[in-house]
């Protein structure tokens, strides 16, 4: 019987030919984490216009999406304990309730007034800051995990910008009003959400030849996230604040794509975000599924960094391009938009996936996801309340414009830094199968 057994479905899962396997753990991980974003994004697909917080200068616009943020960031750090010492068997429960909980906040969020509403969106993003970790427990520590976690990232790429277009439709097509559509939108998503999860739980866990190539993965308890946090202080604090920017501009184009899209001359167009991110999603798809193909993990390693330079550089290198009138505004979002998930997705999936085969340290990769993902949603925070207490005039395109270029040299400066104190040790020879 296979580790992780949940029935017949996983054991035929477990015996079928590796292509089904990996098909089958794309199809459920990448639909469970697109449907969460309908109960996370589409509030963002309205503006909210001529509306404050209590009278002062922040828009309630962003005092939406901090409040959202705070709460995500804040169960981003609850993840550092409680995802990192999940057990197999709590996985389905807690996933399901987590969203469960999200959609009550989002009615919340329809029916209190405009002022309390942020404390809805807090509750909303109290949930589900932790999902991700949860989906990413069934699927490192694998050899085909490098097509797994890229099938995985690019969801909420896509479904970014899907959720939006949805909300959009429900507000200008279907009259539903700008504080109902989202809890609309997460009703519409709530029953496939439910089925992709099942499905999900019945991956049968890694198996011997997984363990041996990529290390196996246990919970960690207190003593082993110290270790960890120790043998990797420094190249693991250059690595955390090169994400804490990198988290705060992909959330800054995430949740003001429909202003910033404005701005270029692209707000009348329907499904703008559906066409820009499915591009996005891509580029980043293919460079990022290739790393399968390299088997040792010092290369695999490297190739990785590799391309997260190549982004964080294309960010400048896009932005000076549409300064000079060479691309237009749609193209200049598609390319930074590559360039910024190229350098910020492997975070989430395969960089310390690949960190934790090549040095062979007994822990799971969630666990450095999320100390990362609560230092970079703290720094969304303060960028946006930058924006409209200090830079208040300036538009929303022009200070995005100007924050990619210190974002393209800054992070490009402190991966390389980074890449090379990890790499030092040089090649983890595999064991041939």
């Amino acid at each position: 019987m296979p580790r992780g057994d949940r029935g017949g479905l996983t054991r035929w899962l477990a015996a079928a030919p590796p292509w089904v396997l990996v098909m089958f753990a794309i199809g459920t991980s990448f639909s469970t984490y697109f449907c969460m974003y309908a109960f996370r994004k589409p509030f963002s697909a309205a503006q909210y216009e001529g509306l404050a917080l209590l009278g002062t200068q922040i828009e309630l616009k962003t005092a939406f999406v901090i409040s959202q943020v705070i709460g995500y960031a804040l169960s981003k750090y609850l993840g550092i304990k409680f995802c990192s010492e999940m057990t197999r068997g709590k996985r389905l429960g807690m996933l399901i309730g987590l969203v469960i909980v999200a959609e009550i906040a989002l009615l919340l969020f329809a029916v209190l007034p405009p002022q309390l509403k942020i404390l809805a969106l807090f509750a909303n993003g109290l949930p589900l800051g932790m999902i991700w970790g949860l989906v990413v427990w069934y699927l490192e520590g694998r050899r085909t995990s490098e097509l797994l976690l890229a099938g995985l990232s690019c969801s909420f790429i896509l479904a970014s910008g899907v959720v939006k277009d949805v909300g959009r439709w429900l507000i200008e097509q279907q009259g539903v009003s700008e504080f109902w559509m989202p809890f609309t939108t997460g009703l519409i998503f709530l029953l496939p959400f439910v089925i992709s999860t099942f499905l999900l739980d019945q991956l049968p866990d890694p198996d011997a030849d997984d363990e041996e190539e990529r290390t196996p993965r246990e919970p960690m308890d207190g003593a082993h996230r110290i270790s960890f946090l120790r043998r990797f202080l420094l190249p693991l604090t250059m690595l955390f604040f090169a994400y804490i920017f990198l988290t705060a501009f992909r959330d800054f184009r995430d949740n003001y794509g429909v202003e910033i899209f404005s701005e270029l001359g692209y707000g009348e167009k329907p499904g703008i975000f559906s066409k820009s991110e499915t591009w996005v999603a891509l580029g980043v798809l293919v460079p990022l599924a290739l790393l399968f193909c390299i088997r040792d993990n010092f290369f695999g390693l490297l190739a990785a960094f590799s391309l997260m330079i190549f982004g964080a550089l294309s960010l400048g290198i896009s932005t000076l391009l549409l300064d000079r009138g060479v691309i237009d505004g749609l193209t200049w979002m598609i390319l930074i938009g590559i360039g910024s998930y190229l350098a910020y997705v492997p975070y989430g999936s395969i960089l310390f996936d690949r960190m934790i085969a090549k040095t062979h340290v007994v822990g799971t990769a969630v666990f450095a996801i999320y100390v990362a993902d609560a230092l970079g949603y703290t720094s969304s925070v303060a960028i946006l309340l930058f924006k409209d207490l200090v830079a208040g005039e300036t538009t929303r395109l022009e200070f995005f414009r100007s924050f990619t270029y210190i974002l393209s040299i800054g992070s490009a400066g402190l991966i390389l830094a980074s890449a090379a104190l990890i790499l030092k040790g040089g090649r983890t020879r595999i064991r041939p199968t």
